[in-house]
């Protein structure tokens, strides 16, 4: 399931990727809680956002699928 979001370029640039400011935006247009990426190291300050950023890995040890 998805929902069509808007987004309106508020905070660009804010990153060092501007691929990754367009997800960031979405991620907080969406009031998401997590991005999950492998370039974890490209979202640092995220925080600030009330996002956290999390490797594939760490996401599916937090739900519980992975040990």
């Amino acid at each position: 399931m998805a929902n069509q979001r808007e987004i309106f370029y508020l905070w660009r640039p804010f990153l060092k990727d501007p691929k990754d400011d367009m997800v960031l935006e979405l991620a907080v247009s969406a009031q998401c809680e997590t991005i999950i990426t492998y370039n974890k190291r490209d979202f640092k300050g995220i925080e600030q956002f009330g996002l956290r950023v999390l490797n594939p890995k760490e996401f599916l040890e937090t739900i519980g699928e992975v040990k």
